[in-house]
């Protein structure tokens, strides 16, 4: 158990390093072998978090030990509808809010342009905006789950989830390096997307790869 632990802070660590975050941002949890989640910690900056730092929930919510973050709720919601998950991981990408602040009329990420996004990740929803820390950010959730891994929260962040935390961690990676390129190309005239035929051979192609984020 203390390494998947030590692997909650390693990817807290890894996600300020990469600007993926800052200070006590963001928030990371696994489902532990035992049927607890271990989490982050409210107010702790997670370039220096260590697994003596890290609370612990019941799978209905309730706090086992520590100052779990305050936005545990979402966390909840994930390993409550997606039977599958084994961690999530919630950050907030600069470019990535930036796309939801600037075209709040997407429904998703235009990312038909990006084979390797539509294979990776298929499509990348925008999760309507809920104030953070509330239940408001569990249930809208609700709509996208489990169907996506991978997700825009407007005006806020980013969740992934996966059977690993590595998974989940790929997505945050993934979606922040998408929006960077899709940002560079509406600054050169526009991202062009690929041929619908062949947007739909890739997301055939996804679908009998599995639904992982890659």
């Amino acid at each position: 158990m203390y390494k998947l632990l030590a692997s909650i802070c390693d990817v807290g660590r890894r996600l300020h390093d990469r600007n993926l975050l800052a200070a006590a941002d963001g928030n990371v949890s696994a489902l532990l072998d035992d049927g607890r989640i271990a989490i982050t910690p409210s107010g702790v900056a997670k370039a220096r978090l260590q697994p003596g730092d890290l609370a612990y929930l019941s799978r209905d919510g309730r706090i086992v030990a520590g100052r779990p973050s305050t936005e545990r709720l979402m966390h909840l919601a994930v390993y409550r509808l997606c039977p599958e998950a084994r961690a999530v991981v919630h950050a907030h990408p600069p470019t990535a809010i930036a796309w939801s602040l600037a075209r709040p009329d997407l429904a998703c990420l235009p990312s038909e342009a990006l084979p390797e996004v539509i294979l990776a990740a298929g499509t990348i929803p925008f999760v309507p905006y809920a104030r953070p820390g509330t239940a408001a950010m569990g249930e809208v959730l609700a709509p996208f789950l489990p169907a996506h891994r991978l997700l825009v929260l407007s005006r806020h962040g980013a969740l992934a989830w996966g059977e690993t935390l590595e998974e989940a961690y790929n997505g945050i990676e993934r979606l922040e390096h998408a929006c960077q390129i899709l940002k560079a190309a509406q600054e050169l005239g526009g991202a062009k997307p690929l041929p619908e035929a062949e947007v739909e051979a890739l997301r055939q192609a996804r679908a009998q790869g599995g639904r992982r984020l890659l």
